[in-house]
């Protein structure tokens, strides 16, 4: 291996019994790494067995062996995979890189056998491959989750602007209070100076006036504790009236319900059901991807199956298993037409696009019935917490009705309590009796009205206090429900972001190789994202699907558009590539694999696969591209050049 030296760390990959491979052991360094040499030098097998390593299954055993295995060393880790032949099939074991390799075989690793070339060359739906990794059940449950959480921070912000807005109120309240305080401060004080001076006029025993100053103390006891009963009276009549609203409107909820179409529970039995179907679907969408490619390749003379033998032989091996037109069947043994082969993979092609759109209509069934479900056990809720709140409220009702009923009886003794402490205390005989009684009595009464107002102020300065502090909270509140409000955006928006990104990057991207390129009469490649309606079941929905246009200039110099099956091999396998790459940037893959491998680029010319690489180099920590000699002489010097496998 001839190659300038790096420093940065490089990667190791040890190789044994995998495809052509009996043994070899490849160091490359971050950049451009170009497996060059003529077929039949198992580059295709070693890309094979380094996809393998990264987390592939697309790799396959040497055809005399038992077992195989790969070990790939980078920045100080050791991945490993392993293959094991079990009769009929192969077991793939180990640690490898990645635990999901399904956007690594979709945008990373570009072999000839691609889905996304092929789906490309093909013209079948770029969307739905773009579409695929997204986990758009995932999606639903999150959007779920954050709109009852941003429900529940709405309330509590509702209860916070009931505070504030009854705030004011309040603070006028105690502005009104200090003032009737301040009032009765001033009567108080003026009555209990004329008290002063009147009993100061009043000869008689010091016994005697301490007599009548407790017995109005006790009148004045009296009275506070009927005034502490009148309020408690007052309160739980006001309290029975909230609950009598509140039991009204509960009453009026349940009243206005409407009976259910049908039960959630039974919805979510047939949301897994459609979900055990899509699954299904899924998996049978696979296979038929995988039975596609596998027969594409080995009509195009791929090496799967062939023992011992490496995929850089196809050329030779297609030529000769398709003289005549005939070939024989890898399948069953027998000698069939190439274009019956061809008719059968046409067919499998069409049931894959079948199961495609039935995997697409499954999911709008999906959405749609999960929203109902949702909507109808947010209703269930509701009516259940109807039905508990009026159970709680009647009890509660029944309750305050007999306080109200024991404060009654109570009030109505202690009046008679009070009559009869005034009757004793009246009876009491002083000088000027009459008018130092009614001087203590009233004074009795204002002392009574002060403490009460006292209290009143107390109560409505540790109110204030209290709402004050509470909407302290609401900023914080506010914040957290405008975080919940672009999650939501987000999510809802990101299978549209994804598709617009995709489109983007590719007609970006596109537009760049194109002029990088130079075909000669091929103006511009780009995807026109568009919305259009579809029928499903007895609904319509809107579907969106990605179309190719292709721009060509004529001889006149005028544009007309083209269509894919037009352009050439080249320009259709360059198309592909770029189409990859755009779903590699927008799927973020760089994050995921820091490898991208290229094989097939026969079809394209040497100047032209020198820029193309020196353009994708860009996007990957590594690239590893296998070559042709003579295309290998159009890349730069700088780069690694692998010349055997061994």
């Amino acid at each position: 291996m001839s190659a300038e030296q790096f420093n940065e760390p490089r990667a190791r990959i040890d190789v044994r019994n995998i495809g052509g491979i009996d043994d070899a052991e490849v160091t490359v360094p971050p950049g451009v790494s170009v497996l060059t040499g003529r077929n039949a030098t198992n580059r295709t097998s070693f890309l094979k067995a380094l996809m393998a390593a990264l987390g592939s299954e697309k790799a396959s055993l040497k055809g005399d062996a038992e077992e195989g295995s790969v070990t790939l060393e980078i920045d100080g880790q050791t991945y490993t995979r392993t293959l094991t032949r079990q009769g009929e099939t192969v077991a793939f074991g180990g640690d490898p890189y990645l635990d999901d390799p399904e956007l690594a075989d979709l945008f990373a690793f570009l072999l000839e056998n691609n889905e996304a070339r092929r789906t490309v060359a093909r013209g079948d739906d770029l969307r739905e491959l773009i579409m695929r990794p997204i986990d758009t059940d995932r999606i639903d449950a999150e959007i779920e989750s954050c709109k009852r959480e941003r429900e529940e921070i709405d309330e509590e912000i509702e209860r916070l602007e009931r505070i504030e807005r009854e705030l004011p109120e309040l603070q006028e309240e105690r502005r009104e209070k200090r003032a009737e305080l301040e009032e009765a401060r001033d009567e108080l004080a003026t009555v209990q100076s004329e008290l002063e001076e009147l009993e100061t006029d009043v000869e008689q025993s010091r016994s005697r006036k301490r007599e009548l100053e407790e017995a109005f103390q006790r009148v004045r006891d009296a009275r506070s504790e009927l005034d502490d009963l009148e309020f408690d009276l007052e309160t739980e009549r006001t309290t029975l009236s909230e609950l009598e609203s509140e039991r009204d409107e509960l009453e009026e909820t349940l009243a206005e319900a409407e009976p259910f179409e049908t039960e959630p529970d039974r919805l979510a039995g047939r949301v897994e059901e459609l979900r055990n179907r899509k699954r299904a679907l899924d998996d049978t969408i696979s296979n038929l991807t995988s039975v596609v490619s596998f027969n594409e390749d080995m009509l195009e003379g791929e090496t799967l199956g062939l023992e011992g033998t490496d995929a850089d032989e196809s050329t030779e091996l297609t030529d000769a298993l398709t003289a005549n037109d005939e070939t024989t069947c890898w399948t069953c043994g027998s000698t069939v037409a190439t274009e019956q082969i061809e008719g059968t993979l046409d067919r499998l092609r069409e049931l894959r696009s079948e199961k495609l759109e039935e995997r697409n209509d499954i999911e709008s069934e999906i959405t749609e019935l999960t929203e109902k479900r949702s909507e109808l056990r947010s209703k269930r809720r509701e009516i259940e917490r109807a039905e508990d709140g009026l159970a709680e409220v009647e009890a509660e009702i029944e309750t305050t009705n007999e306080r109200i009923a024991d404060l009654e009886d109570r009030i109505e003794e202690k009046r008679t309590e009070i009559a009869d402490l005034e009757a004793e205390a009246e009876a009491i005989e002083v000088g000027d009796h009459d008018d130092v009684l009614e001087l203590h009595r009233e004074s009795n009464e204002l002392e009574l009205r002060v403490e009460r107002l006292e209290d009143d102020l107390d109560a409505i300065d540790e109110e204030i206090a209290n709402r004050e502090e509470t909407l302290e909270d609401r900023d914080d509140l506010e914040a957290e429900r405008e975080e919940l409000t672009e999650r939501l955006t987000d999510l809802r928006t990101r299978v549209e972001r994804i598709e617009k990104d995709a489109v983007t990057a590719f007609n970006d991207h596109m537009e760049t190789v194109l002029d990088i390129l130079e075909y000669d009469n091929l103006d511009r490649i780009w995807i026109e994202r568009r919305r259009e309606e579809a029928r499903e079941g007895r609904r319509k929905v809107t579907r969106t699907r990605f179309e190719l246009h292709i721009v060509r200039s004529a001889a006149d110099g005028s544009a007309y558009e083209d269509t894919i099956d037009h352009l050439s091999e080249s320009e259709r396998e360059v198309t592909g590539l770029v189409f990859a790459l755009a779903g590699y940037l927008v799927h973020d893959v760089h994050e995921v694999v820091p490898f991208v491998v290229l094989d097939s680029l026969e079809a394209i010319d040497s100047d032209r696969i020198g820029r193309l690489v020196d353009y994708f180099r860009t996007h990957a920590e590594y690239l590893v591209a296998a070559l042709l000699p003579e295309d290998a002489e159009a890349l730069s010097s700088e780069y690694t050049y692998v010349t055997s496998i061994d």
